[in-house]
């Protein structure tokens, strides 16, 4: 058995649904075009890139736009490949989530027929974070530290944005690990507590809660050779299809939650959104996880730009899209390099973006010293 059909069927197994009984909305009421609708969002407040999400459950932006009368159910995921399994299952109609596992997602077309519709986020920061063990040197560059990995023990969590970065990097700077470890961000804290790993590639904000508490010193990012990583909103070709206003009334709500999310002035409302819709993180650890700014020499960016919001899947998102399809492929995630027909639908979110009269990106979130 493949690693990609491993991972399907273990998703399966866990939500208790069977391949051949994946049809229906799961519990969605979709109704007709114009009519009031019952949506069920997934979404991952445990990954920065998609914080967007956060935003339109926190302020119920989405009132201003689906049809009057309508209803949200907002799930948490913890994981993206958990957001992949409900929608296959066809018990969410939309998920935020990360670029490896939307990709898987929409790679599923014998089960269902999942879209990739918009970027809700791109970052060479907030993925592929790296992070050296506690009693680690000091570096004075990222290529120092980056050199001094090669023969230890480094971890990354096995398909994710994490381990693209890790391997992209470890690759052009020739960095050879001893031993190159596939672990979960669970088991990643533990052997920093522990001290049996060297190194490890971790997201935000997993790894602004290592360093604030000791666990890991950071000493890069994507910034090193700026790979960046990214965030998509998924829809089920069911909702586009029956529900082409509701489609378009959401693409509308998440440009909302993207400015809102650009400006400024409300990082420390969105810290607060962050911990109030998550378990087991402080503010400090969730401002630090978007806003912090770090040293170029720690992976922080010359512009102190932290995460980008396209919305739109323009050009640079498709070739993103194209080197995750690249390195799902090479390391057996996906069974073949090519995504389905119509897998990446930039046409909704584009036209959404036309008629508002704003332009891609939609805004930038920068570092900052607000506390």
């Amino acid at each position: 058995m493949t690693r990609a059909r491993r991972w399907l069927l273990a998703i399966l197994i866990g939500l208790g649904v069977a391949v051949a009984g994946c049809g229906g909305s799961g519990g969605a009421s979709l109704g007709s075009v114009g009519k009031p609708v019952h949506l069920v969002v997934g979404y991952q407040p445990y990954y920065t890139e998609a914080w967007s999400a956060l935003v339109l459950r926190q302020t119920g932006l989405w009132k201003k736009y689906l049809p009057k009368g309508s209803t949200v159910d907002f799930q948490v995921g913890l994981q993206g490949s958990i957001l992949v399994g409900q929608m296959l299952a066809g018990k969410q109609q939309v998920g935020y989530m990360g670029d490896m596992p939307a990709i898987v997602g929409v790679s599923k077309r014998p089960i269902r027929d999942l879209r990739i519709v918009a970027n809700v986020g791109t970052s060479p920061d907030e993925c592929g974070v790296f992070l050296v063990r506690r009693g680690a040197p000091s570096f004075s560059s990222q290529t120092q530290a980056l050199q001094w990995m090669s023969g230890k023990k480094v971890a990354a969590a096995q398909g994710s944005c994490a381990d693209r970065v890790a391997q992209t990097v470890f690759n052009h700077n020739d960095v050879k690990p001893k031993d190159y470890l596939n672990q979960s961000l669970d088991l990643v804290t533990s052997d920093f507590q522990s001290g049996t790993i060297d190194a490890a590639s971790a997201w935000e904000p997993v790894a602004s809660k290592l360093v604030d508490a000791g666990l890991a010193k950071r000493v890069g990012s994507g910034n090193v050779d700026g790979v960046d990583t990214a965030a998509f909103l998924v829809m089920s070709e069911q909702l586009i299809k029956q529900r082409p206003d509701v489609a378009k009334d959401w693409l509308k709500a998440e440009l909302a939650a993207e400015r809102y999310l650009a400006d400024p002035a409300n990082a420390p409302a969105i810290t607060n959104m962050a911990v109030g819709q998550t378990k087991g993180y402080s503010l400090q650890e969730m401002r630090d996880a978007l806003y912090r700014s770090w040293p170029a020499a720690q992976g922080g960016g010359a512009d102190g730009m932290k995460l980008q919001l396209p919305f739109t899947i323009g050009s640079s998102s498709m070739s993103l899209i194209g080197s995750d399809t690249a390195f799902l492929f090479k390391i057996h995630s996906l069974p073949t390099s090519k995504l389905p027909d119509g897998a990446i639908d930039p046409s909704l979110a584009q036209t959404v973006l036309s008629q508002s009269g704003d332009k891609s990106p939609v805004g930038v979130v920068k570092a900052t010293n607000q506390q």
